[in-house]
């Protein structure tokens, strides 16, 4: 899948977004680079066109891409949506073209609306009963906050009640509005390594039926402490929780640019209006900065020395917003690495900052 963020326009005010009003000075694509765009990721072999916003639903034109994307190249079509802009016309344009839709929902009633707009919550469930009732609805999507991070089970048991295909939990990424009130709805690490071992086990009790992802680099440690056996399996074949800026993923801007990570607005790798989406994939591997982020040896402090650091790594902009070197220690994460546990030096460091506190 590639996925393009077609437009910025939103109807939402959620804490987290991702908004950057220096990175949204640009136009948007027309109807005709946007159709252009879709020619390059049928070119490249991509079998899903993802379309993700602001909120793709009041992009004008959007249903003419979609129907270009399908008629012209057979692509699938895959789109997000936080159900507020939701109508019966929008609702038979998704069905007619078949797009698998994701719904955003972050929490219990009361806590969705603070996070994203009050009525948020009515709205994306009846978005979501409309899309099952029909076999459309693809995913529910959760970003984790300190507001919600004791709700998780909440939007596991929404998916499975209206049968979606999966659920998905993003950790915070500090960008944007989020970047700005990061205090305010972060969770702690403590409250991370809480959540995704209650995800753990929402995951095995709904194998089968409704598929789990983190979107979160240390979740992979998680489940290789919990599930060794099995773990190459799952990391290999399921997992997408993985740290995508070295290489792993591009994806496209409203504007056209293309980017190597679905949250840092600031490594820009071309645009393609000016670019092939193939030529921008193969500069990928090559670029010295990306295969130096690849190479997980090249990582500092905790991250440097953990040894699930291969399967791990870290949030690279996390690392980057919160220390300035985006090859530091992911902040998030309350693991200690054995190396430093065993380390009398390191020890009595943490048990003098502890006396400290007190």
């Amino acid at each position: 899948m590639v996925v393009w963020r077609c437009t910025r326009n939103c109807v939402g005010s959620c804490t987290y977004c991702s908004y950057i009003k220096d990175y949204a000075k640009d136009q948007e694509l027309s109807t005709e680079q946007a159709k252009h765009m879709v020619d390059e990721m049928a070119e490249f072999g991509s079998q899903w066109f993802g379309i993700s916003g602001g909120e793709p639903l009041v992009r004008p034109d959007i249903w003419e891409i979609i129907e270009y994307a399908e008629k012209e190249h057979g692509l699938n079509v895959s789109l997000i949506t936080s159900g507020y802009a939701w109508d019966e016309d929008r609702f038979d344009k998704l069905r007619k073209y078949n797009v698998k839709t994701a719904i955003s929902i972050d929490g219990e009633r009361d806590t969705n609306d603070h996070i994203r707009r009050k009525g948020g919550y009515d709205k994306a469930l009846y978005a979501m009963k409309k899309l099952s009732s029909v076999g459309l609805l693809d995913c529910l999507v959760t970003t984790m906050t300190k507001y919600n991070i004791h709700q998780m089970s909440h939007t596991a048991a929404l998916a499975e009640q209206y049968k979606a295909r999966s659920v998905v939990y993003h950790n915070l990424v500090p960008v944007g509005r989020a970047g700005q009130h990061m205090e305010d709805i972060a969770p702690t690490p403590d409250q991370y390594e809480v959540a995704f071992n209650e995800i753990y086990e929402i995951q095995r009790k709904l194998y089968g039926k409704v598929k789990v992802n983190v979107y979160s680099p240390f979740y992979a440690r998680i489940v290789k402490q919990k599930n060794s056996v099995d773990f190459w399996d799952w990391y290999n074949e399921g997992y997408l929780g993985r740290c995508t800026i070295g290489g792993n993923y591009i994806g496209i801007t409203e504007n056209g640019d293309y980017r190597s990570c679905g949250f840092h607005e600031g490594y820009r790798i071309g645009n393609v209006k000016e670019t092939k989406l193939r030529d921008a994939w193969n500069n990928l591997q090559k670029s010295e900065f990306h295969l130096k982020l690849r190479d997980k040896s090249n990582l500092k402090g905790r991250c440097g020395v953990c040894e699930y650091r291969e399967i791990c790594g870290g949030c690279r902009t996390r690392a980057e917003f919160y220390t300035g070197d985006i090859f530091e220690s992911d902040p998030a994460c309350n693991y200690i690495p054995k190396v430093l546990r065993e380390d009398p030096k390191y020890l009595e460091n943490l048990r003098q900052n502890e006396l400290g506190k007190q």
